[in-house]
């Protein structure tokens, strides 16, 4: 695996290369980790929790101009998909009936 500097920097930071660029650490198998690291439902549910409380959650007027936008936006490429069938169709009708 060739690595540029910046990585090579970063993983010996953080422990996974030696100073020589050799890793250190080996692979685990990540089948037996998930068999040995399991966590209850109630657990999943507070680290989703904890997790969701991070999000930046847009506010209420950031998800009306977004949602302003994507209507605006699918009437814009719906009228110009049927422009574009309804031409193409007229041009095929006067192909085959002249």
């Amino acid at each position: 695996m060739a690595l540029n500097r910046e990585q090579k920097r970063m993983l010996q930071r953080q422990g996974e290369l030696g100073p020589d660029g050799e890793p250190l650490r080996t692979r685990r198998n990540p089948q037996s980790r998930a068999q040995h690291e399991r966590t209850g439902p109630a657990q999943f549910a507070r680290e989703v929790r904890s997790e969701l409380r991070k999000v930046a959650w847009p506010t209420r007027s950031e998800t009306i101009n977004y949602s302003i936008i994507t209507v605006v936006t699918l009437v814009v490429f719906t009228v110009l998909i049927f422009g574009l069938d309804w031409v193409f169709s007229e041009l095929v009708l006067k192909l085959f009936n002249a």
